[in-house]
């Protein structure tokens, strides 16, 4: 019996392609990007299939992305899916996150792997299934079959978030849910001498801002790169880490929006990056708004990528045709 859009599950193989998983998933408040000093252990002794997921949403409606039922976040909803889809337990699924986008943060290319017990034939009717289940502002874009040493988080390599600024007088009102609205007159070329203090390897404890969680985060994080680009009146500043803390992008952003305005010199950045002291930074920016962050991707070594013997292909969706109508001849 196949899998259909009716979300019943695949036919199981007897001889599986992957003998374990990582199935660790860590709890904690809805973190930007967390990277933690120690690593959590990555439990291997589950047998079962791991797979891989590549997910956009629109975070407008959503408490970000870590699990909690009320307000609903994306986490909750795609697990609602997988565990119609597949009719499995949630216990089972050991879904995890490669982000923790906050609340209201959009992503392009968010990365999260679970576990089943069975393998599938084929992934595409899966895939449209788990779509049809899901709300319009949530989509799996890709789904493949993944290694057993795979983890979403842990075997990221580094991310990359973009953050738009909608830079005139007046609004585009089809920007407003995904861009940051500035009628100031941005100077863009201090901007961009400011955003090269931030490339480096930097403690930015001045960056972070207290979050719920139990565990300490390390706050020394490499960035390797802080574009300002200017596609018209959109200013669109692109960031990739290694990791970022709670609210470090949007922190570093709003800093960089005062210093385009003119308001400080680009100077100020190394100066309170050295206080390691966020009540520095509130003296001159507070945070930029949730809506103009978008994760756009999350990358990982080649070796982590690899499609495991036995396992179906990767799956991009099912695309449709219109098969040509054949006429009687008369």
């Amino acid at each position: 019996m196949g899998y259909g859009v009716a979300g019943l599950a695949s036919s199981l193989h007897p001889n599986g392609c992957l003998s374990s998983t990582n199935n660790q998933n860590a709890n904690g408040s809805c973190l930007e990007d967390p990277n933690y000093t120690v690593k959590l252990p990555i439990v291997d002794d589950v047998p079962g299939f791991k797979w891989r997921l590549v997910i956009a949403y629109d975070g407008t409606r959503y408490s970000g992305w870590q699990f909690q039922t009320s307000p609903p976040t994306i986490q909750c909803i795609v697990e609602k899916a997988i565990i119609r889809g597949t009719k499995l337990e949630r216990k089972d699924l050991h879904l995890v996150g490669a982000s923790r986008t906050d609340t209201g943060v959009h992503a392009w290319g968010q990365v999260a792997h679970f576990v089943t017990p069975f393998n599938y034939d084929s992934l595409e009717s899966i895939h449209a299934a788990l779509n049809g289940l899901l709300p319009s502002d949530i989509r799996i874009r890709e789904i493949s079959p993944a290694l057993p040493e795979f983890h979403a988080r842990f075997s990221a390599k580094s991310k990359v978030y973009h953050y738009k600024v909608y830079n005139d007088a007046v609004m585009d009102p089809f920007q407003r849910h995904y861009a940051h609205h500035s009628n100031y007159k941005l100077n863009t070329s201090v901007m961009r001498e400011a955003a090269k203090h931030y490339v480096g390897k930097h403690d930015f404890s001045a960056f972070v801002n207290a979050s719920r969680n139990d565990r300490v985060p390390d706050p020394v994080k490499t960035i390797f790169r802080f574009d300002v680009i200017e596609m018209g009146a959109l200013l669109q500043l692109e960031v990739e880490g290694s990791g970022f803390l709670y609210r470090q992008v949007r922190n570093m952003v709003a800093l960089l929006l005062q210093i385009g305005k003119e308001a400080i010199p680009p100077d100020i950045v190394p100066k309170i990056l050295a206080t390691r002291d966020r009540k520095e930074l509130a003296k001159y920016a507070l945070s930029a708004p949730p809506h103009g962050l978008c994760l756009v991707s999350i990358k990982y070594n080649e070796e982590h990528l690899r499609l495991p013997a036995g396992c179906p292909t990767t799956s991009f969706g099912r695309t449709h045709t219109v098969s040509k109508c054949k006429l009687p001849f008369y």
